[in-house]
């Protein structure tokens, strides 16, 4: 089991704080959250991956780094695996984690004893057939609007620059269409089999990779006809392979990393204890 507070891992560069709920000590509110994933006053990460369990039941709870919550995490969820098991909540090669979205099949991949990939069953993604277009900045987007669990504007024809994600992404993510916000995607198909994107996510602004943003990303482009049913998902993090079958269900694979495992020094803890 974990000996310290938490730990931190992250999957292509999108860095979750990890903490066994019970274990923790510290009910996690809003105000807490945005303290430990701030980047120079705490811990600092994309996120805070929220465990509970009993016996051989998982669950993730997930937090954005602005203290709200997100339904559902690709990067989060092979974190969450991982954590599960390399530090012996489970010995099993096959779980389910329940988020709030739905539970989730997990399948770990391991190297000299730890994991270093997970398979995730992510379910159907669905398209709003409703919306083809926003109206942003005095011109028109070319979008895609896709649920994966969570909400995604997938936005074509655009240049796959920070300077474009940058000004486009918080105006998409706060649209008047999408009164829940929305997570952000600058994407282009290379072949049949490999597209780019550039990821802003509802909460945490720009990261350098989002798992269901792939999965959203690799549904807009197979509905599209752009793609077929085998992609690689490329970000600024890295790649995640995505299977799409035709009626849209989804599996992703991608790797995972533990960059350390911590204890919350007296300073913090206190400051944490403080907040109400």
């Amino acid at each position: 089991m974990l000996a310290g507070d938490f730990v931190k891992g992250h999957g292509l560069g999108n860095d979750y704080i990890v903490v066994d709920g019970e274990r923790f000590g510290i009910a996690l509110t809003p105000e807490r959250v945005r303290l430990l994933c701030h980047r120079n006053l705490g811990l600092g990460s994309d996120g805070v991956l929220e465990i509970t369990h009993s016996g051989d039941r998982f669950s993730a709870r997930i937090w954005n780094p602005d203290g709200s919550e997100a339904e559902r995490s690709g990067n989060g969820l092979r974190i969450a695996a991982k954590f599960l098991s390399d530090h012996g909540y489970t010995a099993a090669n096959d779980f389910v984690i329940g988020t709030a979205a739905g539970p989730v099949a997990a399948q770990v991949h391991r190297r000299q004893g730890r994991v270093d990939a997970v398979r995730l069953e992510m379910g159907r993604a669905t398209i709003d057939r409703a919306i083809h277009s926003l109206q942003i900045l005095r011109r028109r987007l070319d979008v895609t609007v896709v649920s994966v669990g969570n909400p995604h504007c997938v936005i074509f024809g655009e240049p796959l620059t920070r300077e474009r994600l940058f000004e486009v992404g918080p105006l998409v993510e706060r649209h008047a269409t999408f009164p829940d916000r929305i997570n952000v995607q600058l994407a282009a198909a290379e072949s049949r089999d490999r597209v780019r994107a550039l990821v802003w996510e509802r909460g945490a602004g720009h990261t350098l990779a989002s798992g269901t943003s792939a999965c959203a990303v690799a549904a807009a482009c197979f509905d599209r006809g752009f793609v077929d049913g085998a992609v690689t998902v490329l970000m600024e993090g890295g790649q995640l392979e995505v299977e799409i079958e035709p009626d849209l269900d989804i599996i992703m694979t991608g790797p995972v990393e533990e960059v350390y495992e911590g204890t919350l020094s007296p300073d913090l803890r206190q400051r944490l204890v403080e907040m109400q």
